[in-house]
């Protein structure tokens, strides 16, 4: 096969070799021997393994430094990162036995947190916070299986069964899963990988978004296979690989994946009913396609926010133009969205889960005007319980679900000032971006940008240019009395309280006390009252009035 010269073309394998020449390779010693007797089963050719620069954490080489003698391996994504050029901060260790012991004697030398995962499984974590404040999560557990082949033959797909032996600095890859990364494939390890664990299915999903590869052939009919077996799988770890995909790249590549192989059934049935609901003009999609496009372009929005982000990377005029007029809110924008509900979820993840389920309820209020026009009222009121429905059976917080239900419920809200800017030139008014946020508090960073990733999913190549000016000059209004007026427009500070209000205006504890204090709160956000004295004189007028007019 060739000789020492050739030492690259094998850089992490494991060769045999035979008087000086490579004759045979594999991705494990046992693997190289075997091919090696097959062509010269007479003799015993010297089992080597070819180096190849690797890029890990520097924790691998404490872990190392901790356990200098113990059979221990790197196993899983992270050997992939490494192969991949990339540092990972999930790292998985297996050893043949003793794992909790080990872990807490690694956590114990790294000064670091541990936690028990699995006392069964023998499975314990430990948790590594850098100066940055950057977590590293280091998982130990024992062999699944009696043998690292066993174990690694036992995992879901081939990209993720390869080894790192810390005591050896060498690769080992049984099921050729560094085969498979270099020609960008996913492939199941086993035909039964997939129904053993049906969650691999999403899984498989999310990884071929993440890395841009292709599903093997077989592997995606096993995937449709096991694709009735997902609920076996808990509703947690649903939720937890969909969250994963929404904070992957290409979402809507991975939805309609799952749509393809027939998941959504069997993982959020209430979007089965939105493929062919058709909507009038504006729209030039069905509902299930525009909601796909809809997930497109809020990934597009939001990397076009992102900080960092270089304007001179795109030739789209429409992105130049979100860049221009919103580019400034960048790093608030970032804030946002690191300011989590729930410390295992992210509020980015949320947001695309809105997008999902935005329209969800148009099938069932779809009506048709004797015009053809067809209409879909209360589309989003009703949109949003389901959601909630949703979002309650994914075990999601009541943070979580309660932002959820405030921007379906409301993101038509956008539209109409958008509607408004567009056709009679008109800006929202300080009572209505006081109103905005008083209905959505901070979903309405949320609100703002579903609404503009919805107008181009509306719309598509058909956007017109005044259209989009009209709805970034609204967004940008809207963002900026957020971000820079919040005293003025957004929360006024209190000048009075209930007691002060009761005793001036000789009222008794009640509903009419906090109608009387939102009035004067959205008088101050209007701009019309701005001392204690202006608000107790503004309070008693409005009470007259109200009492007037009923």
């Amino acid at each position: 096969m060739g000789d020492e010269k050739d030492r690259s073309a094998y850089a992490g394998r494991w060769v045999a070799r035979l008087h000086g020449r490579i004759i045979a390779q594999g991705g494990t010693p046992e693997l190289a021997r075997r091919a090696a007797l097959s062509a010269r089963h007479k003799e015993s050719p010297e089992i080597i393994y070819m180096p190849v620069e690797l890029m890990f954490s520097p924790l691998v080489d404490q872990v190392r430094a901790v356990l200098p003698d113990q059979e221990i391996y790197l196993v899983g994504g992270a050997v992939r990162d490494m192969l991949l050029g990339r540092v990972s901060h999930d790292l998985d260790f297996t050893v043949p036995a003793q794992a909790i012991p080990l872990a807490r004697k690694v956590a114990n030398a790294l000064g670091a947190d541990y936690v028990t995962l699995d006392e069964e499984h023998d499975t314990g974590r430990v948790i590594h916070t850098a100066e940055d404040g950057t977590r590293t999560y280091l998982d130990f557990a024992s062999f699944r299986g009696k043998t690292l082949e066993d174990d690694l033959r036992d995992r879901d797909f081939t990209i993720n069964a390869l080894a790192y032996d810390l005591r050896e600095n060498a690769i080992l890859d049984p099921l050729e899963g560094a085969a498979d990364l270099r020609a960008r494939r996913i492939r199941a390890c086993s035909p039964n990988s997939l129904s053993n664990d049906p969650i691999r299915v999403l899984r498989g999903i999310r990884q071929a978004a993440a890395f841009s590869f292709q599903i093997d052939k077989s592997t995606r009919e096993w995937m449709k296979q096991a694709t009735p077996l997902l609920g076996r799988a808990s509703v947690e770890r649903q939720r937890d690989e969909l969250f994963k995909i929404f904070d992957g790249p290409k979402p809507d590549a991975s939805i309609r994946a799952l749509e393809m192989l027939g998941v959504l059934p069997y993982f959020l049935p209430e979007l089965t009913a939105l493929k062919g609901v058709e909507q009038s003009a504006p729209h030039i999609h069905d509902v299930w396609s525009h909601t796909l496009v809809v997930l497109q372009s809020l990934a597009d929005i939001l990397s076009a926010l992102a900080v960092g982000y270089s304007a001179d990377a795109t030739n789209d005029l429409y992105t130049g133009l979100l860049t221009l007029r919103i580019g400034r809110y960048r790093e608030q924008i970032a804030r946002h969205f690191d300011t989590p509900l729930t410390t295992d979820r992210s509020v980015r993840g949320l947001l695309f889960l809105v997008a999902l389920y935005h329209d969800v309820c148009k099938p069932q209020t779809r009506t048709v005007e004797e015009s053809g026009r067809v209409r879909f009222f209360d589309h989003d009121e009703q949109g949003a319980e389901v959601a909630a429905e949703r979002a309650l059976a994914f075990h999601l917080s009541n943070d979580e679900v309660n932002r959820l239900r405030i921007v379906i419920k409301n993101h038509m809200r956008f539209h109409f000032h958008t509607s408004r800017m567009e056709g009679e030139g008109k800006s929202p008014s300080r009572r209505s971006i006081y109103r905005f946020f008083r209905e959505s508090g901070p979903a309405g960073v949320e609100l703002v940008l579903l609404g503009l990733a919805d107008l181009r999913g509306t719309h598509g190549p058909n956007l017109k240019q005044e259209t989009w000016s009209a709805a970034l000059d609204v967004a940008r209004i809207l963002l900026e009395n957020y971000f820079e007026k919040p005293e003025e427009t957004i929360a006024p500070p209190r000048l009075l309280d209930g007691h002060d209000l009761m005793s001036a205006l000789d009222l008794k504890p009640g509903p009419v006390v906090g109608g009387v204090l939102e009035a004067i709160r959205e008088a101050q956000a209007t701009g019309k009252v701005s001392t204690r004295e202006e608000a107790l004189t503004f309070g008693k007028s409005w009470l007259e009035e109200q009492r007037n007019s009923s």
